[in-house]
C-alpha cells in the first residue's frame, strides 16, 4: 500500500524532479515508511511507500526488472502472489525480493496486459515499459485503488490523489460545474470518469491506459461482472450457500497475507461481524502471523442510542473473545477535524458518516497498520432496504404476480418504518433540489430492473464513493483497508445468484444470512435494520454543529457562489432549525461543497505540501460562532 505520482514529458523534455518531489510530499499519508524516484527517459516515477509485504530495501520502488526495461510504481495488494511467483518461476522469472510489487514486473513480462486477468487484489500502477516507450496504467476491478490523471504543461500527470496533480499549477484551476451540480442534487461522485475537478480524470475500475508520446489512448475495460436477472435459483440452495461461505473464508484467507499486523473493522453489523468470526476460525486453523493470537477489532459507538451498536459489538465480541477497541466520535471534535477531513478526502462528501470511519481509522492506527472491512457486501447481496422496491417492480414488470405479493408482504411487515420515511425524504430531497441554481446529471439509482441496478450500484453509483471515502480515510493515518467481499471471484459467484436468493420476503442478503448460521450470533444474523459507521447528523446538524453551520452561511463566498440560491438556503437550513422543515442530506452537501470550494480553490495559493500535520487548525471562518446573526431572520 502506497502512494504513486508521475510525469510523462509528451514534449519530449525531461521530467521536472522538483515538480515530482512537490507531488511525492503531498502523498507522504499514504507511505511514511520510505520514498523513491525515477527518471526513465521522458517519464518521471515517484513512489511513497507504506511497508506491508516485504519489509526489506528489496521491496523499495520504484522497482525494475533484471535488464531495467521495465519500472513499475504501484499502490494496492496482489493477494495471490505467492502462487503467481511460483507458477512464474517455473516459467524460468528469477525474483530478488518476495514482495507482489516484482510479481506484477514478471507477470507483465510473461502475459503483457493479460496479467491483470491473473491478479487478485486490488491495484492501481503505473509500469514503464522502456522497450515500447509507453506507460501502462491499471485500476482494479471494483476500483479500490484510485488513480487520477490529466494534461498539464505538455505532459501526462498521474497521482493517487487529486491534491499531488494540484502540485503543476496548471491541474485543476477551477471546478467541474456539471460533475459537482451532479454531486449536489443527487449526492454522487466517482460515477465517471470526470472529477469535480475541471481537466482531471480518473481510470475507471476494471480498465487500463495506455500512454505515449502522442497522449493517452483510450481506456480499455478487461473485466466486467453479469448480475443474473433469474429470479428463482434452479440448483438447490444448500449447495449455493456452502458455495458462497467457502469462497468468502478463502477470501479472508488471503486478505490476511501480511508482514505487519492486520486487525478488523466491527461496526456490529452482518459483514464486519462476519468477518470478525471468519477470522477467528482462520486463527484457530491456520494461526496467522499477521493477526496473531487474540484479533484486534475497531468500533465507533455512541452515547446517543439511536446511532449506537454497541450491544451488538459486545455480542460478537464476547463470541469472539477478541481485543475490541472502541471510539466516541462528537460534533466537538468534528470541528478539529474538519479541515483535515476536507482535504484528505479530495472531493466533496455526501454526509458526516464517513467521521465515524475516519476516527475508527485514527484508532486503528495506534494498533496495527492493515484493517479488514466489510465493503461491499450490500451491493452485491441487495443489502440495502431501497432495493426491494426495485424488487417488486421487477417482478411486476415479469409479471411474477405472486412472489410480487408475497414480497411486498414481506417488506410491509419488516420495514413499513423505513418506507413510510422514505416517502417524506424522497419530496424533502426533490424540494432542495430545487435551492440549487446550477446544471446536473440525472442520476436515478433505483430505476430499472434489480439486476441492472446492482450492477449500476457496483460500478458507478454507490461503491465507488464508499471506495473512495474508504481509501482516503485509511491513508490519512497510514492505515491499508482491505475489503474481502470485493474478491472478485466471490463477486462474480454473488452476481450470478439469483435475486431471490439476495431478497426474500422482504429479508436482504438471504444467502448470506443463511451461509453464516451458527457461525454469527442470531441476533445479528436475523438483524433487520441496518446502519454501519454513522454518525447523529440530523442531531448534530441542529444543535451541536449550528453554529458552524450559521457561520458559513453567512459569508460572502457563499453567498456569491454560482451553484446555489443562498437566501434560500439560509431560509430552509433556519426552517430546519425551528423544526418547520426536516432534515434531508442536501443541506450537509451545501455546506460542505463550500468548505471544498475554500480550500482547494480559494485558498490554493496557500495548500499544505502536508496536510496532516496541520490536522488540528481550522480553515478561515472556522471558528464558532458565539451568537446567532439577526440578519438571518
Amino acid at each position: 500500500m502506497c502512494g504513486i505520482a508521475g510525469q510523462y514529458c509528451l514534449d519530449g523534455k525531461a521530467p521536472d524532479s522538483d515538480l515530482l518531489a512537490a507531488m511525492a510530499e503531498r502523498l507522504a499519508h499514504r507511505g511514511p515508511d520510505g520514498q523513491g524516484m525515477k527518471i526513465c527517459d521522458s517519464t518521471g516515477l515517484v513512489h511513497r511507500r507504506l511497508a506491508i509485504i516485504d519489509l526489506t530495501d528489496e521491496g523499495l520502488q520504484p522497482m525494475s526488472n533484471e535488464d531495467g526495461t521495465l519500472w513499475l510504481v504501484f499502490n494496492g495488494e496482489i493477494y495471490n502472489f505467492v502462487e503467481l511467483r511460483e507458477e512464474l518461476l517455473q516459467k524460468g522469472h528469477h525474483f530478488h525480493s518476495h514482495s507482489d510489487t516484482e510479481v506484477i514486473l514478471h507477470a507483465y513480462e510473461e502475459w503483457g496486459e493479460g496479467c491483470l486477468s491473473r491478479f487478485n487484489g486490488m491495484w492501481a500502477f503505473a509500469l514503464w515499459d522502456g522497450n515500447r516507450k509507453q506507460l501502462f496504467c491499471a485500476r482494479d476491478r471494483l476500483g479500490i485503488k484510485p488513480f487520477y490523471y490529466t494534461q498539464a504543461g505538455g505532459s501526462f500527470l498521474f497521482a493517487s490523489e487529486i491534491k499531488a496533480l494540484l502540485s503543476h499549477p496548471d491541474a485543476g484551476r477551477k471546478p467541474d460545474d456539471l460533475m459537482l451540480g451532479t454531486f449536489l442534487a443527487w449526492g454522487v461522485l466517482d460515477h465517471s470518469a470526470r472529477t469535480m475537478f475541471d481537466g482531471i480524470s480518473q481510470i475507471l475500475p476494471a480498465h487500463y491506459l495506455v500512454v505515449d508520446a502522442d497522449g493517452p489512448k483510450q481506456p480499455v475495460r478487461y473485466w466486467d461482472v453479469k448480475v443474473s436477472p433469474a429470479v428463482h435459483s434452479q440448483a438447490a440452495e444448500t449447495g449455493a450457500v456452502s458455495r458462497l461461505l467457502d469462497l468468502l473464508h478463502d477470501a479472508t484467507r488471503i486478505h490476511l497475507r501480511s508482514d505487519v499486523a492486520v486487525g478488523t473493522c466491527l461496526s456490529g453489523g452482518i459483514d464486519s461481524s462476519t468477518l470478525t468470526a471468519l477470522i477467528n476460525d482462520i486463527i484457530r486453523k491456520d494461526a496467522p502471523a499477521s493477526v496473531g493470537s487474540r484479533q484486534k477489532t475497531f468500533s465507533a459507538v455512541f452515547t446517543d442510542r439511536r446511532f449506537d451498536e454497541s450491544r451488538y459489538i459486545d455480542e460478537i465480541v464476547q463470541a469472539t473473545g477478541v481485543d475490541a477497541h472502541r471510539v466516541e466520535p462528537s460534533a466537538g471534535q468534528l470541528w478539529d477535524d474538519i479541515d483535515h477531513l476536507v482535504w484528505v478526502q479530495d472531493e466533496p462528501f455526501g454526509s458526516l458518516s464517513i467521521y465515524a470511519q475516519y476516527c475508527v481509522m485514527r484508532l486503528a492506527q495506534k494498533n496495527v497498520k492493515v484493517v479488514l472491512d466489510g465493503q461491499g457486501a450490500d451491493e452485491l447481496l441487495a443489502g440495502y432496504i431501497a432495493y426491494q422496491g426495485t424488487y417488486l417492480a421487477t417482478l411486476l414488470r415479469s409479471f411474477r404476480w405472486l412472489t410480487a405479493v408475497q414480497e411486498l408482504a414481506g417488506s410491509m411487515s419488516r420495514h413499513r418504518g423505513f418506507f413510510r420515511s422514505a416517502l417524506g425524504q424522497l419530496r424533502e430531497r426533490k424540494a432542495r433540489r430545487g435551492l440549487l441554481t446550477c446544471k446536473a446529471e440525472s442520476i436515478l439509482r433505483y430505476n430499472g430492473s434489480l439486476d441492472h441496478v446492482l450492477h449500476r450500484e457496483l460500478t458507478a453509483t454507490n461503491l465507488p464513493s464508499l471506495l473512495h471515502y474508504e481509501d482516503r480515510n485509511s491513508m490519512a493515518f497510514s492505515i491499508e483497508s482491505r475489503v474481502p467481499f470485493l474478491d472478485y471471484r466471490f463477486v462474480e459467484y454473488v452476481a450470478a445468484l439469483p435475486l431471490n436468493q439476495k431478497i426474500r420476503h422482504g429479508i436482504t442478503k438471504t444467502c448470506l444470512r443463511h451461509a453464516i448460521k451458527g457461525i454469527v450470533p442470531e441476533s445479528i444474523r436475523c438483524r433487520m435494520d441496518k446502519m454501519g459507521f454513522v454518525t447523529p447528523e440530523e442531531v448534530w446538524m441542529k444543535e451541536d454543529l449550528r453554529p458552524f453551520i450559521l457561520q458559513v452561511l453567512s459569508q460572502d463566498t457563499f453567498r456569491m457562489r454560482p451553484y446555489w440560491d443562498a437566501g434560500a438556503v439560509i431560509r430552509d437550513y433556519l426552517a430546519f432549525l425551528e423544526g418547520k422543515s426536516p432534515y434531508s442530506p442536501e443541506i450537509w452537501r451545501i455546506v460542505n461543497t463550500e468548505l471544498w470550494l475554500q480550500k482547494f480553490f480559494d485558498q490554493r495559493p496557500a495548500l499544505a505540501t502536508n496536510s496532516r500535520i496541520r490536522s488540528q487548525e481550522r480553515m478561515p471562518g472556522f471558528s464558532l460562532v458565539q451568537k446567532e446573526s439577526e440578519s438571518y431572520k
